[in-house]
């Protein structure tokens, strides 16, 4: 039986939220668990957005956090496609757009981010898009199906994660790609130029079309349709449809409204949260996304959109709103699948904060550790196609010290030694 004398709830029905339900049943809260999500579609987990649903590889289904019938087992009182409009904290209640009024004892903020529009003009055209939700998915597997079959042109804005993985997926349907990226390499501002050029090898074998140096700075179009996406170096690239993969902002005007501590946004932004994911309200939390936790190995604070973060920090929001001793302090993670190349990045390295990166196996054949290190120290690594080795390049990284670099760069020695 639920205690309705407390009551739970967690704005925002994506991975951290639902893991945040979760934990909450498996540790034996019995109060009211409300979680509000403005998608219709029960929680989902996003990297299949962008890997094997959007290759078509995965069928929908596989993308959900749990089965629907979980939901009304746990005792979850779903609100779905609902928005909430405001938090009063002084009354410790959400107001939802339609006017329902629900007061809490503990809020989770799990809102998760959006994606960054292009601001050019023509990005009302039909074929314009962004993949950030299971709808943007739905709606891009069948455009690059139809690319693929109509030999289609897809011009893509930006040489993230995201925009690589799409890359590859529409490839995988025999869509024509170009990929429009400002700085000289992919991934320039996740893991620097000294790897960037690996995956403009890897797509370019795979038929990917790079223009380095250069941003969109109009969609043409004819009947609303998509003719043609133009750079602000003169270039003009045909294309049927333009994908904005320019990153994802955290979503956190609720907690800007409510009066929430922001964290800087030289800083990634966010909402300040402590150790235990506590905000500057006692009664409030936020994990995943919008999360900008104060982080004891790299010496500020860390924003991350990954999915290891929502997965790992929900739960964690969880056990600190049950008034549990938590400090969150994982080693971030991603993983990403492109082609027949697959990797898993811990730590956290972004250009200029390292002076040095060290390669362990063969570069050329892409299968290697990559390190990025600071005064000898290790602060990110990145296992490509070598399997089994997150965990002792984490250990490497929680260290937080000096390490040998001959060592780290030999196969033969084994990285636990190292830690």
């Amino acid at each position: 039986m639920v205690d309705a004398h407390r009551t739970f709830v967690i704005i925002g029905g994506g991975l951290a939220g639902a893991k945040a339900a979760e934990t909450l049943r498996a540790e034996g809260f019995s109060g009211r668990v409300i979680l509000i999500g403005d998608e219709r579609d029960y929680p989902y987990e996003r990297p299949p957005l962008s890997k094997g649903y959007l290759a078509g590889k995965d069928e929908r289904e596989t993308v959900f956090v749990h089965r629907t019938a979980w939901y009304a087992g746990a005792d979850i009182e779903l609100h779905l496609g609902q928005v909430v409009t405001s938090i009063d904290r002084a009354g410790r209640s959400v107001q939802l757009g339609d006017n329902t009024v629900v007061h809490y004892d503990k809020l989770l903020l799990a809102t998760g981010a959006e994606p960054r529009r292009l601001d050019i003009p023509g990005t009302d055209l039909v074929g314009v898009h962004h993949l950030r939700r299971l709808a943007h998915a739905d709606r891009l597997r069948n455009v690059l199906a139809a690319l693929g079959r109509d030999n289609g042109h897809l011009v893509i804005a930006g040489g993230g994660w995201i925009g690589l993985e799409v890359a590859a997926a529409a490839r995988g349907y025999g869509a024509e790609v170009t990929v429009v990226e400002p700085s000289a390499t992919p991934l320039h501002h996740v893991i620097g130029p000294e790897l960037g050029q690996i995956f403009t090898d890897l797509h370019s074998e795979h038929g990917v079309r790079f223009h380095f140096g250069a941003r969109l700075t109009e969609i043409t179009g004819q009947d609303g349709l998509v003719l043609a996406a133009r750079t602000d170096d003169g270039e003009e690239h045909p294309a049927h449809d333009v994908l904005a993969a320019i990153g994802a902002a955290p979503r956190t005007t609720l907690a800007e409204a409510a009066g929430l501590d922001m964290a800087d946004r030289a800083q990634g932004g966010g909402v300040a949260v402590d150790a235990s994911l506590r905000t500057s309200d006692p009664h409030i939390f936020a994990a995943g996304d919008i999360a900008s936790v104060e982080h004891p190995l790299f010496g500020g604070r860390l924003r991350v959109e990954h999915w290891a973060n929502a997965l790992n920090s929900g739960p964690a929001a969880a056990r600190a709103m049950l008034g549990q001793d938590v400090t969150y302090d994982r080693v971030p993670y991603f993983f990403s699948d492109q082609y027949d190349l697959g990797l898993e990045y811990s730590g956290w390295a972004p250009p200029g904060s390292y002076d040095q990166v060290v390669i362990r196996g063969d570069a050329g054949k892409r299968e290697f550790i990559a390190f990025w290190l600071k005064d000898r120290r290790v602060l990110a690594g990145m296992n490509v196609n070598v399997w089994d080795v997150t965990e002792s390049i984490q250990k490497l990284i929680k260290a937080a010290r000096p390490v040998d670099v001959d060592a780290l760069g030999d196969p033969s020695v084994p990285l636990d030694s190292l830690a």
